[in-house]
């Protein structure tokens, strides 16, 4: 049986709460990613931040990514699975709540081990089992979740 931590990128860079939006956008520039983890000074997960969430929540608002921080944008409670979590329940969770990146969490100490993303999941399952994740997945109407 496949788990999660089987396919996941270990070892994801948090962004601190405190660190700035400009400093998030320069990190996922330089790791060539689109979303990171916002982690507490405890390296507890507190959400994750976007590059679409950078422009639609800071720079479309008029607000000057230097100096919003990550932390700001932490809203809610990120969806997250654990390190040895089944990959089919990886899949109910990414599609129930519509995210595309998924954080790892270990258990019991709750801490960022890995995440997630729907490149992970397309590499490991047949043509159409991906084929309903992505539908499920890119659906318009998307419920409300804190993770994007």
């Amino acid at each position: 049986m496949t788990r999660a931590i089987d396919i996941m990128h270990p070892g994801a860079e948090c962004v601190r709460e405190g660190q700035t939006l400009a400093e998030a956008a320069r990190i996922m520039r330089d790791r060539h990613v689109g979303a990171l983890p916002i982690c507490g000074d405890d390296e507890r997960l507190l959400g994750i931040v976007t590059d679409r969430d950078i422009v639609l929540r800071c720079v479309a608002e008029g607000r000057d990514p230097a100096q919003v921080t990550a932390g700001e944008l932490a809203l809610g409670r990120p969806m997250t699975v654990e390190a040895d979590e089944d990959c089919e329940q990886v899949l109910r969770v990414m599609e129930q709540y519509q995210v595309r990146r998924l954080p790892v969490i270990n258990h019991p100490e709750h801490k960022l081990v890995g995440i997630i993303s729907e490149a992970d999941i397309a590499r490991g399952l047949p043509q159409a089992r991906l084929a309903e994740f992505v539908s499920a997945v890119c659906a318009e109407e998307a419920p409300t979740a804190a993770a994007s």
